[in-house]
Order: structure tokens, then sequence, then C-alpha cells
């Protein structure tokens, strides 16, 4: 396989050197309006070809598929071209920066027949994978009741970088700049390991959204720091079961840590993701009357790089596919909708 990284900043490094490692894959090109930051990203990770747009890049033709690792409100143009040229995609979440667009990007690539997938990276957590597997098992009965979160901390700590200083977090604070905030950024990510590792889907959404002063007029440079950086979320499922989901980037002490807890009526598993570290316990049979918790062990799973090759080579989609992507969207749109609306808003 033969493929294009359109974005040379962020998670690209993750992509190049995910990608590579794969057996057969072919790293053949980049793409970047930033002329320096893309040779040096072709430069580290031996990549033979540079072009300044994807319409230069889609001239060329010479790849099979293409990793979108663009920022948000860049997925939408850019996946639909790659689509019509007959490309096959991996995006970077979310999808789009509303359910409309990531729906039309959907239905478009389903059409293609070409196979279209989303990086939800804590898919590749292995403790989710085998807490999900036990769920649909019924190792906890039915479940009636859910907890989740995803903590990380860089508005208040210096551990990935200067927030103050580099653009590559500022653009996540700025509604301008594309940012649905901590909602768009990490809301999709706890929303999809929420849903997913319980096996359920949201039918209601009553979210709260709050974005705090950082900085005199709420303004640094051309970035209006207008993006929400926390949110909670009270949610029906479509089971009857109820749950909270939350999520914020002031979190002090957590790096970036997601904790799903999901109740049932036998029992209770705990999945948790703390910054590349997978843990997984539960509370099952008789340790439910002594309320004792037990490490539970798992296996490694295939990453979303590796499902990814594997689609494209099988010419069949894997999960996490662009349908799910734009269900997970749905939510937050709700989400953003209930905040301004103070009701509970319905996940069509």
């Amino acid at each position: 396989m033969r493929l294009l990284i359109l974005g040379t900043g962020g998670m690209a490094d993750k992509h190049a050197s995910s990608f590579k490692a794969i057996e057969g894959v072919s790293v053949v090109g980049g793409v970047d309006i930033v002329p320096e930051r893309l040779a040096a990203f072709c430069s580290l990770h031996g990549i033979p070809n540079q072009f300044s747009s994807l319409e230069e890049a889609l001239a060329w033709g010479e790849f099979d598929a293409v990793a979108n690792v663009t920022p948000d409100r860049v997925h939408h143009p850019t996946t639909m071209q790659a689509i019509a040229a007959g490309k096959h995609v991996f995006c970077e979440k979310p999808l789009a920066t509303d359910a409309v667009k990531a729906m039309e990007m959907t239905e478009a690539m389903e059409k293609s027949g070409k196979v279209g997938m989303v990086n939800f990276t804590y898919r590749n957590s292995p403790a989710l994978q085998k807490g999900r597997q036990m769920v649909l098992a019924g190792e906890i009965g039915a479940v009636r009741h859910v907890e989740a979160s995803h903590l990380q901390s860089w508005l208040v700590g210096n551990a990935w970088g200067d927030w103050k200083t580099e653009s590559k977090w500022l653009w996540r604070l700025s509604k301008k700049h594309g940012s649905n905030g901590a909602l768009g950024d990490i809301g999709i990510h706890i929303v999809d390991f929420t849903s997913y590792g319980s096996g359920l889907d949201v039918a209601h959404v009553f979210g709260r959204l709050k974005t705090f002063a950082k900085a005199p007029g709420d303004k640094i440079d051309e970035y209006d720091l207008d993006a929400n950086d926390s949110f909670t979320m009270n949610v029906d499922f479509t089971t009857g079961a109820i749950g909270t989901i939350q999520a914020t980037r002031t979190a002090a002490g957590q790096l970036d840590q997601l904790r799903l807890r999901v109740y049932g009526e036998t029992g209770s598993i705990e999945m948790i993701y703390d910054t590349g570290k997978s843990t997984l316990r539960a509370c099952l049979g008789d340790d439910v009357h002594t309320a004792t918790w037990r490490d539970i062990p798992f296996d490694p799973v295939e990453t979303n790089y590796q499902r990814f090759v594997q689609a494209v080579r099988a010419g069949k989609t894997q999960e996490p596919s662009f349908r799910r992507a734009a269900n997970i969207q749905k939510v937050l749109d709700k989400a953003l909708a209930s905040d301004l609306s103070h009701r509970d808003e319905e996940v069509a």
C-alpha cells in the first residue's frame, strides 16, 4: 500500500512511524502548506515526494490511500477531494466539525466503495477491547449505570509544551480556527470510549460546557480563546441505562487519562487508559458482596493503523468507520445544542 500523509504537524509523526512499521506499506508523499515543516517531516521519515497542496498530490496520483492529519475544519473538504479521486482515507478525529458534514463524508465514502476509517486512538487500548468483550458476554449482567471521564492538564502544566506560545495548542482554544474546544477534541474520544466499551448507544444528552478566562481579553495574538475547556454530560442510553460523561483540560495531575466504569446488575468493570498504560479491573461474582476489585489480564491488540491496512488489502472497511464517527459527532452536536437550550436533546 502506498500512503500519502496530508498535514505534517501534530499527529503526523505518529502516523508516519506507525504505517512505516507495517510490512508492505510505503509512505510515498507528504503534503503541507508550510514548506519548512513539510521538508523537515519528509526528511525525518525518509519520504521521497513533497507537495504544497492536495491538488498537486492528486494530480501526481501515485498513491492508494491518504492519512488525513489536517486541522479539524479541513477534514471535510480534503477528504471529499480524496474520495472523488478514488482514494482510501484514514482520517484523524473528529471526522468533521459537525454531524451534517460528517454524514456527507460517510455517504460519499460508502458510495465510492473505498475504505474510510477514523483514528479513534484509544481503541488501541487492550483494556478497552477486553472490557468490551466482557460486557458483551454478559459478565456483569445488563448495564445499569456508566461513568466516564477524559482528563488532561495541559492548560495548567507544561508537560506537553507551553500553550500560551505554541500555535499547535492555541488553535485548539479558538472557535474561528476550527476548534470545538474540549468537547470536539477529547470529547469525541471519551464518548466513543464510553459507547464502545459499554456496548451502548446514547439516546439523549443534557450537556454543560465551560470556557475559563485564560488571558487578558481572552485573546492571544490572532487567537480568540473562546472554545470550551471543560464539559459534562448526563446521558440516557437506548437500553434505558443512564450515565455521566465528562472531560477537561484543567485536571492538574492527569496528563491524559480516560476512565470508564460500567456497572451492571451482577457486577462492574473499570477500563483505564492513562498516558499510554492500560488497566482493567472488575468486581464480579461473590466479590460484589465485599466490594473487591481484581485486576483482569489482557492480550495486546491490533492498532487502528494495522486495521486500516488490513481493510484496504481486503477491500472492506473495519471499525472505527466513517459512519461510527458521524454517529458520535451527533452526540457532540446535541451536547452543544443542549448547552444553549438548557434542555435534554434527543440523539436521532
